[in-house]
């Protein structure tokens, strides 16, 4: 079945076309490596300007090895009222006491996450560009979604590039947040906001901007507002 072709759930479906909508807002990823220095750079980005959350993604490292390298970014993040989001493991949240947790499509179900996790915690899915995933996180109890890769990107391989559109679909019909990832800069980020996307997670424009991350999410600033 098309995704186009999918009845919608009337008890999760909600919509708000006439309700306003707040100014997109800043979600910082983690870059691919990091050492116990890159706790400054984190400070450095939250005096660019507002971020709503940072998610630690660390391929490659062992649970261990990311608790280790957690601790002082969770508190820098606490520091400056920013969620601090785990990739991948529920348990390893759970371990930290992270804000939450978020989940690619093989990491696991959002509701035995929110068990494990407990009902304040913030549950986000990958759903590429499917709407039909997208659902069906929203109907599994995901706090957000995420869709992308927007645009070209060196961070980690991509095989899905959505349409903007697909943005602007989901926030027409929608409560839950969407979130747009993928390739996303100062320079090109003005065109997700302005297809509907509630957060734009970015991550090489932050840490690899020649003038450093706080001018990086000080540039960012310019483009989320509605």
């Amino acid at each position: 079945m098309d995704d186009d072709e999918l009845a919608l759930d009337p008890d999760f479906a909600l919509r708000f076309e006439h309700r306003a909508r707040p100014d997109c807002q800043l979600y910082l990823i983690s870059p691919p490596q990091l050492d116990a220095a890159f706790a400054d750079s984190l400070a450095a980005a939250f005096a660019g300007g507002p971020v709503a959350a940072f998610q630690l993604r660390l391929k490659g490292y062992d649970d261990h090895a990311v608790a280790r390298l957690a601790e002082p970014l969770q508190r820098v993040c606490s520091d400056h009222d920013v969620a601090f989001i785990v990739n991948d493991s529920v348990s390893l949240a759970k371990r930290l006491g992270a804000d939450g947790v978020h989940l690619g499509q093989s990491d696991g179900d959002p509701r035995e996450a929110r068990g494990l996790l407990g009902p304040g915690a913030q549950i986000g899915v990958t759903c590429h560009d499917s709407r039909h995933l997208a659902m069906e996180a929203g109907e599994a109890g995901a706090d957000y979604v995420a869709f992308g890769a927007f645009f070209p990107t060196g961070t980690k391989e991509t095989f899905h590039r959505p349409d903007p559109s697909i943005l602007g679909w989901w926030s027409a019909l929608f409560e839950i947040p969407c979130v747009a990832i993928g390739g996303i800069t100062p320079a090109n980020g003005r065109l997700p906001v302005e297809a509907g996307a509630d957060f734009l997670a970015v991550s090489n424009a932050v840490w690899g901007h020649e003038n450093g991350p706080a001018a990086a999410v000080e540039a960012f600033q310019e483009i989320l507002r509605r």
